[in-house]
C-alpha cells in the first residue's frame, strides 16, 4: 500500500480558502465528518480494546468544546453536512449535551443547519436523551452485538447488557429516525443470531446492520477467517426473509436491503470484501485533535497547533487560525488514497485501535 504523504509545514499554501468544497485527488466531495470526543467507554469489547493496560489519552490533549465548534464551524463552511459524534463512549464526555447545542447551531454556506448524528452503546441514552434531542441531535446509531446476557458478557466483558436494552428502548419511544443497530459479526461468536438481531430491530422501528469485523482491535489479533463476510451474512438472512437491494447508495457505508419488499430493511456495511472507497466522503477527528482521511490511515493531520496558536481569544474573528484549520483539513483530503488497500499483502494495521480513532 503506498503511504499517503506526511504532511509538511507548507502544504496549506496555494490551497483554496474557507468556503470552496473539500474535493480530493479522486474527485470525491467531503460531506461528513466524524468527531470522536473521548477514548474512553463503559464496556471493554474484544474486537475494540483490552480489557486492561489501556493507555488512555491526555487530558490536557482531549479537545474542549471551545474547539471542537470552531472546527465544526469551518469544517462547514467548507461543505460538511454532517457530524458525527463518536469515541469510546461519546455519552462519557460531561459536557455532551453542550457539545450537541454547539454543533447544532452550527450553519453552512447556505444557512442550513449542520446534521448531528452519534454512535453509542446506549447505556446512558435513558438519562440523557431527552436533553440530547432538545439540544438538536438528530439521529443515533447504537451498538449491540447480542441478545444473549452471558455472550454480550464474553464480548464486552461487563454485565450492562440490560443497561443498553433500556437505551435501545428509550431511542425507540424518541422521535429520533432513522435509529440504526449496529452489530460486528463474527464466526462462532454471535454468527447464529443474525436472524434475532434483526427481528429485534423490527420490533424497536430500528435497521439492522451488520459490520465485517476489521483489522482495528487494539491487540492487532483480527484474523480474516473468523470474519463473517457480506454473503454469508445475506445467505443466512435470505433463509428467513427475500431481500431486495435498495439503490442509491452513494457516500453511506451500509450497503441495504429491503426485507419481504419492506418497510423494514438491513443494512451491511462490508468495508473488507466489498470496499466501497470510491465514495467515501467521510474524515475523522481523533479526541486529540488529530486528523485521519480513512478509517485504516497510517498518517494523521494535527490540528493542536491550528486550534490552539491562540487558546486564550478562541474567537470566531481571529481569521489566522480559522485559516489554518482550514488549510489542514484541506491538506487532509489531498492526502487521501484511493482505497485502504485491506486486501493488499502490504497492508498495515493503524496503530491506534477503534476505540482511540472513532467510529
Amino acid at each position: 500500500m503506498t503511504e499517503a504523504p506526511s504532511p509538511r509545514a507548507d502544504d496549506t499554501l496555494h490551497l483554496p480558502g474557507i468556503g470552496a468544497p473539500l474535493v480530493d485527488t479522486h474527485g470525491r466531495v467531503h460531506r461528513d465528518l466524524r468527531i470522536s470526543l473521548t477514548d474512553r467507554c463503559s464496556l471493554r469489547c474484544t474486537y475494540c480494546m483490552p480489557e486492561q493496560g489501556n493507555e488512555w489519552l491526555a487530558k490536557t490533549s482531549i479537545l474542549t468544546l471551545a474547539e471542537i465548534a470552531r472546527l465544526a464551524r469551518v469544517a462547514a463552511a467548507d461543505g460538511i453536512t454532517t457530524f458525527r459524534l463518536t469515541g469510546g463512549e461519546p455519552l462519557l464526555r460531561t459536557d455532551i449535551v453542550d457539545v450537541v447545542a454547539r454543533l447544532a447551531a452550527v450553519a453552512g454556506p447556505t444557512g442550513a443547519p449542520v446534521e448531528i448524528a452519534m454512535t453509542t452503546n446506549g447505556i446512558r441514552l435513558p438519562e440523557l436523551l431527552p436533553a440530547l434531542v432538545d439540544a438538536g441531535l438528530n439521529r443515533l446509531n447504537i451498538s449491540l452485538d447480542t441478545l444473549r446476557r452471558e455472550r454480550f458478557h464474553d464480548l464486552t466483558r461487563r454485565d450492562r447488557l440490560d443497561d443498553v436494552l433500556e437505551g435501545i428502548a428509550a431511542a425507540g419511544a424518541s422521535a429520533l429516525r432513522p435509529l440504526k443497530l449496529n452489530a460486528v459479526a463474527m464466526r462462532d461468536v454471535n454468527d447464529d443470531e443474525l436472524v434475532d438481531l434483526v427481528e429485534f430491530a423490527i420490533a424497536h422501528d430500528a435497521q439492522m446492520r451488520f459490520i465485517e469485523q476489521m483489522p482495528l482491535d487494539a491487540g492487532h489479533t483480527w484474523d480474516r477467517s473468523r470474519m463473517v463476510t457480506q454473503d454469508e451474512i445475506l445467505a443466512t438472512l435470505s433463509r428467513r426473509w427475500t431481500l431486495t437491494p435498495v439503490p442509491g447508495r452513494g457516500g453511506a457505508p451500509a450497503a441495504r436491503w429491503t426485507l419481504d419488499g419492506g418497510p423494514h430493511s438491513v443494512g451491511v456495511i462490508a468495508s473488507v470484501t466489498a470496499p466501497f472507497c470510491g465514495d467515501c466522503d467521510r474524515l475523522r477527528l481523533t479526541a486529540d485533535g488529530q486528523l485521519r482521511n480513512c478509517l485504516f490511515s497510517t498518517t494523521e493531520y494535527d490540528l493542536l497547533p491550528a486550534l490552539r496558536a491562540d487558546r486564550d481569544e478562541l474567537s470566531a474573528g481571529d481569521q489566522p487560525v480559522d485559516s489554518a484549520i482550514d488549510g489542514m483539513l484541506r491538506s487532509c483530503v489531498r492526502g487521501k488514497l484511493p482505497g485502504h488497500a485491506i486486501n493488499d499483502p502490504s497492508f498495515l494495521q493503524p496503530a491506534r485501535g477503534m476505540n482511540a480513532i472513532g467510529g
